[in-house]
């Protein structure tokens, strides 16, 4: 990762048009091409960024960063006008941090449902875990009831960005002719309103799933449905 502390200005131009006048901003130029330029307040948001796939061009005073988007094309221009500091640091792999990324309750969750898959789904039987693909581990490939594939993906608390994920890496699995039918559940302790909207529209099963059942702690509750 590169992190690049300059007076610059940023012009975005391609879906829309945007200045941020010159002023010093933190520039994070990321090994995967995503390119984020932050400012002294605003939390954790960028005040402008790219996403990857990504071009950059790099000249003395200027960086260009270049994003193919439909049949437009998205500009991120960022013109330097004094360098204040320049440094780069070696991350490891983003395929080792996608292993690594779960808490405690999320690493045990994903542990417990891959000894009993059957909660993420009636006759769900493990195939692999950390499922490879070429964006990153899936957490659970699992066969169902109908030996159709799955692909599991385990949150301690699912939003939008869970979803997202699961997205991405179901169009990589079912680029695979044998994995064409390939379906997604995202399972977690809790999933937001928002998240099951965005899931129920991809196709997307969403499973709740309670660790003191997992663990045997608890038996689950019965549910009664009047006729």
């Amino acid at each position: 990762m590169r992190l690049l502390v300059a007076r610059c200005e940023v012009r975005y131009s391609g879906r829309l048009d945007a200045l941020l006048p010159e002023a010093l901003r933190l520039v994070m130029i990321k090994a995967d091409g995503s390119v984020l330029v932050h400012a002294d307040a605003g939390g954790y948001k960028p005040l402008n960024w790219m996403t990857p796939p990504t071009v950059i061009e790099e000249g003395d005073d200027q960086i260009v960063v270049r994003k193919r988007a439909g049949s437009t094309e998205d500009r991120l221009q960022i013109t330097i006008a004094e360098v204040l500091s320049d440094v780069v640091h070696e991350m490891g792999s983003p395929v080792e941090d996608a292993a690594l990324t779960k808490d405690g309750v999320e690493a045990h969750l994903h542990e417990l449902l891959a000894e009993q898959p059957q909660w993420c789904g009636e006759g769900f039987r493990l195939v692999k875990r950390e499922w490879a693909t070429d964006i990153g581990p899936v957490d659970l490939m699992c066969r169902d009831a109908q030996d159709g594939w799955v692909a599991v993906e385990i949150k301690r608390v699912a939003g939008i960005e869970a979803v997202e994920q699961l997205t991405r890496y179901l169009e990589r699995i079912r680029l695979d002719p044998a994995f064409a039918s390939c379906r997604g559940v995202l399972a977690a302790q809790t999933i937001k309103p928002q998240a099951r909207v965005l899931a129920g529209a991809r196709g997307i099963d969403c499973v709740e799933v309670d660790l003191a059942v997992l663990r045997g702690e608890r038996r689950p509750e019965l549910k009664l449905f009047a006729g």
